[in-house]
């Protein structure tokens, strides 16, 4: 495959890349000469990396937003939306959870997420649309961990990363979880902290890794993490959490966490890429030949392509979204350039009334799920045309 005339974030120069096998083998200013069955043209188009969302609960994302206060911390909301939503909670757990968790991934890879890092229980899904990350050793948090100090401590696992949800709250006991945490970490594990709203430089410090959920955290606290003085200390990532607490739509979030400030936009896009790979030990994160191509192009709003074209993305705009080689979405657009691609593998949706294709059956997996819950939580913006 070639995909040609496309705009890096960072350059307002047209590149060619091509792909082989998984792989991206060629990245060139110049046109590539190579013979391929499949070459794609694209005019006013950005390309990037598929974006590597570092945590997200794939079997929670049929939730609405749940909560009706400010809180403290997340002990606090977690019980108040058992007193106060029982029904709600009843609801979609009634869908069994490979359908969530499906569900999950489709929310990802509408966005141009490639990577996701599940939280939670490893999931039994048979998926190949992206991959799902579950290498680590993933532990809820200190609060609702049962046996947190000796799983955290388990010998068998002290290869594996720890990633865990920490400092989530405005109070004296997130502050202090983290202390309680860094102080049970007899072996020295690197520590991914999730939310870490509460944390300091000093706590920042023995951890490898902060993933920054702004959205989320704004939901439930009214504050975030202060990134910009955790970033001197450990690796900012950026994730998205479940629609418990926040929009399904990765790109909302993007554009909150810039109008914060706390992060320069370069930092930003390397916590989305770069900086996500190099902390997951994936091959991906970057343009470049020899890394997998998970690979996102995207209309472009302007002719003279910069990075405010990047954070004014939609779900409507992407073009391509190309995972392990194989493509997973296109823009209806380019029907007459995927001639020989096999359709009858790809649904037909309309994102914003953009029309999508979409690998694998995603109107009869939305039709599977109402089955358990008539109302159940997707988004307004995604149709299937009837």
């Amino acid at each position: 495959m070639i995909l040609s005339s496309v705009n890096m974030v960072d350059s307002d120069r047209p590149i060619n890349v091509q792909v082989n096998d998984g792989k991206i083998i060629d990245v060139s200013f110049s046109r590539i000469k190579a013979a391929d069955p499949l070459h794609l043209r694209f005019d006013q188009a950005i390309i990037f990396p598929g974006l590597i969302n570092s945590h997200d609960h794939l079997d929670f994302n049929l939730f609405p937003q749940l909560g009706n206060k400010i809180y403290s911390n997340y002990t606090e909301w977690g019980k108040n939306i058992h007193e106060n939503y029982k029904k709600e909670i009843a609801e979609v757990l009634e869908i069994p959870i490979a359908l969530r968790a499906e569900w999950g991934i489709y929310k990802n890879l509408l966005c141009g997420v490639t990577t996701v890092i599940n939280h939670g229980e490893k999931l039994a899904t048979d998926n190949d649309l992206i991959n799902v990350f579950e290498e680590t050793q993933c532990l809820h948090s200190v609060g609702f961990e049962r046996r947190w100090k000796m799983k955290l401590n388990n010998p068998f696992k002290r290869k594996l990363p720890v990633n865990v949800h920490v400092g989530e709250g405005d109070d004296w006991l997130a502050y202090n979880e983290i202390d309680r945490l860094t102080r049970w970490n007899l072996f020295k594990k690197k520590l991914v902290g999730v939310h870490a709203v509460a944390m300091t430089e000093k706590q920042a410090k023995k951890f490898n890794a902060i993933v920054w959920c702004p959205e989320s955290n704004y939901f439930l606290l009214n504050k975030t993490a202060q990134v910009f003085n955790l970033k001197k200390h450990a690796t900012i990532l950026f994730g998205t959490d479940s629609t418990l607490t926040s929009n399904w739509d990765i790109w909302n979030h993007l554009k909150l966490a810039r109008k914060t400030r706390l992060l320069s936009d370069t930092s930003l896009y390397y916590a989305l890429t770069e900086n996500a790979a190099q902390t997951w030990l994936l091959n991906s994160g970057k343009i470049a030949p020899g890394k997998d191509a998970d690979l996102v192009i995207a209309k472009a709003k302007t002719d003279m392509i910069n990075v405010d074209d990047f954070y004014s993305l939609t779900p409507a705009d992407l073009l391509l979204v190309i995972h392990k080689g194989q493509i997973r979405l296109f823009d209806e657009t380019l029907l007459a350039q995927l001639k020989e691609l096999n359709k009858a593998n790809f649904s037909k949706i309309c994102v914003d009334g953009v029309t999508k294709y979409v690998q694998g059956d995603l109107p009869g997996l939305i039709a599977n799920i109402r089955k358990y819950h008539p109302k159940a939580n997707f988004p307004a913006s995604i149709t299937i045309p009837g």
